[in-house]
């Protein structure tokens, strides 16, 4: 027996309480997994809150990250003692996930951990860093180099958007950060930012073309902020789109992609393929050290997590949350 939080849909509204489950109530996955760590994103905290339809089936255990030591395993790829993590991939939505002792995940999302990166700081990276890191890899596939100019990041005070700031700037970008809360400056400045600019100043109706400001762009908004960045976008560059906090629409032309050869990348790092996978956090833990994972993440305990999603919901949350799921009051 262990301990989950899981997630219940009495009468059609959702319910979260911790349980205690079996290893027989997992789905019927190859490889059994002792979690260490989770994360808290913003889709665990709809989740758990039930204020967003992001689960497939219930009951359910949330969670769309994990990290932790394989205790069975009939995959040749993984064997029991290894470190491994998992973001995404379906987990805590289409199948039981990363929030209790214990999950049962299928082979292909999962990844041996890297080797300069520890279960917690992988966590402290999670889903946003590791869609972070798709994003950067997106840009320098697409021939962003820091030779050609400004990238800019917006949503940079969350836990993408920051972290998506540090690894530019730390790959030798300059960086201008658009950022909702002028009290966040100084933060965003310490991760490498050289400019701040104020989120309102994206948000007027976009022209179809505009000055050429940047070489490209990591967007976590989307809508009327998005279609304000790809008029501002150098001939040439690129803006990849990992995000929709302003909403799904697109208010813009075809003429940025026309007249000024730009290119949009979409970001889905929830069913990225294994190789792509690999080579996003391997990158990610070479370019980011332990240091800067302590500096922008909190370790809660497990007990907390349904605290902290409300919280994460109202906006009272700076950066990212890990959650020690083997500890019931962590200090």
């Amino acid at each position: 027996m262990f301990t989950a939080l899981v997630v219940r849909q009495p009468d059609a509204s959702p319910a979260c309480n911790f349980e205690n489950w079996a290893e027989t109530q997992l789905p019927d996955h190859p490889i059994l997994i002792k979690v260490a760590f989770s994360s808290l994103n913003y889709k665990d905290a709809l989740a758990t809150t039930g204020r967003g339809k992001v689960l497939r089936s219930f009951p359910i255990i949330p969670g769309i990250d994990l990290a932790g030591t394989v205790v069975e395993s009939s995959d040749t790829h993984f064997k029991p003692g290894e470190n491994v993590l998992l973001c995404g991939g379906g987990l805590g939505e289409d199948f039981c996930g990363g929030f209790a002792q214990f999950a049962r995940v299928p082979a292909k999302p999962l990844i041996h951990l890297p080797k300069n990166m520890s279960l917690d700081e992988s966590m402290a990276a999670g889903t946003a860093g590791f869609t972070a890191m798709l994003a950067v890899l997106a840009l320098q596939d697409a021939g962003v180099s820091p030779d050609m100019g400004r990238v800019i990041v917006s949503g940079a005070s969350g836990g993408l958007g920051s972290i998506a700031v540090a690894i530019l700037a730390r790959l030798g970008y300059a960086v201008t950060a658009i950022s909702g809360r002028a009290e966040h400056s100084a933060y965003l400045k310490q991760l490498g930012a050289t400019e701040i600019l104020p989120r309102q100043e994206f948000l007027e109706a976009a022209k179809p073309l505009e000055q050429q400001r940047w070489a490209g762009a990591i967007d976590t908004v989307g809508n009327q902020l998005l279609a304000k960045l790809l008029s501002q976008i150098n001939y040439g560059g690129a803006v990849a789109s990992c995000g929709l906090a302003g909403g799904h629409e697109l208010p813009t032309t075809v003429m940025p992609f026309i007249l000024r050869g730009i290119k949009l990348l979409g970001i889905n790092s929830t069913y990225a393929p294994p190789g792509l996978r690999q080579r996003a956090w391997q990158q990610l833990a070479a370019t980011l050290d332990s240091s800067f994972w302590k500096s922008i993440s909190l370790t809660i305990s497990f007990r907390e997590i349904p605290a902290y999603a409300k919280k994460l919901l109202a906006g009272e949350i700076r950066g990212r949350v890990s959650a020690d799921i083997n500890t019931e009051n962590y200090e």
